[in-house]
């Protein structure tokens, strides 16, 4: 399959901190690639790189095939970029906005403004961008990324502060680009469960590292079932749990919460052990990981819980 994106030892340090460390990331033509990670994983700093606002201090990027450097320009009539921080003119209206990125751009179909302000769903083209929502924000961003027909679309955090209602809308515009127009989308985003749905591929960022790319329908097979346990006393419960209960293959997280890994075929007994040894109760449940949770366990993190 034609790759659109080839990342080679991508590595950018600020101030001797490192920010990107070797990325190696392929996006190819056609799919859907999830870029996850937490803020501060050096997702952002990834596409200011492969759009050619960030200098990389080391290894190289292509794009359609072809090794891009400062002097770069062509590529960028063929892409489409919503950054998570936006810049619109306040006082301006979308159609307004958009009129300017037309120009600037030098799309010769006036017409396009419509139909893009129409794909994305954006209500009340007619009011200033200052009295915007965020929600209106983010579709009048996507609608500009969209003006010139990218082949390839590259989306920074879409759906961050967005209601679930919202969210759900934003994702089935960005499906519908890709599956009936042919548009190749990266999307970044630390709204883990959210982009799992969408994507083909996911790749999984944490400081700065690229730790695994795996495919979406293959997450089902690698996450794994667990006992959530919640306890009034987390320190006296792990000592029950290895001492009268055998179990090592255990996590502890936030607010005396366990998670069990082994013997779930034996939750009752569990539960009676704790009981009887003074450990308070007050959750007990078997769940399916998901991605969130995959995350977690691989970057070895702590979860809100």
């Amino acid at each position: 399959m034609e790759n659109i994106l080839k990342t080679n030892n991508l590595f950018k340090s600020y101030k001797d901190k490192i920010i990107v460390n070797k990325i190696n990331m392929i996006v190819r033509k056609g799919e859907v690639y999830g870029l996850l990670g937490q803020d501060g994983a050096g997702k952002t700093s990834t596409i200011k790189m492969i759009i050619g606002q960030v200098i990389p201090d080391e290894g190289s990027i292509e794009l359609f095939g072809e090794t891009i450097n400062s002097k770069s320009s062509e590529y960028k009539r063929r892409i489409g970029v919503l950054l998570e921080k936006q810049s619109f003119y306040p006082m301006l209206t979308a159609r307004e906005n958009l009129e300017v990125h037309r120009r600037y751009m030098g799309i010769q179909d006036k017409k396009r403004i419509d139909e893009i302000l129409s794909l994305v769903k954006l209500n009340e083209i007619n009011k200033s961008v200052d009295k915007f929502s965020t929600e209106m924000k983010q579709r009048l961003g996507l609608a500009r990324a969209l003006l010139n027909e990218p082949e390839f679309l590259i989306l920074d955090e879409p759906i961050k502060g967005l209601d679930v209602s919202a969210v759900n809308d934003m994702l089935q515009i960005i499906l519908e680009i890709n599956k009936r127009k042919g548009v190749t989308v990266l999307i970044c985003s630390n709204t883990l469960r959210d982009i799992q749905s969408l994507t083909n591929r996911i790749g999984i960022m944490h400081k700065g590292t690229l730790l695994k790319e795996v495919l979406s329908k293959d997450l089902q097979g690698k996450n794994k079932i667990y006992l959530q346990l919640k306890v009034s006393n987390q320190k006296k419960a792990t000592v029950v749990l290895e001492k009268n209960c055998g179990i090592n293959n255990y996590r502890i997280i936030k607010n005396n919460v366990i998670l069990i890994f082994e013997k779930l075929d034996d939750v009752e007994n569990i539960n009676k052990i704790m009981v009887n040894n003074g450990i308070g109760i007050s959750e007990l449940k078997v769940h399916t990981e998901d991605i969130e949770d995959y995350f977690f366990r691989l970057t070895g993190e702590e979860k809100d819980v």
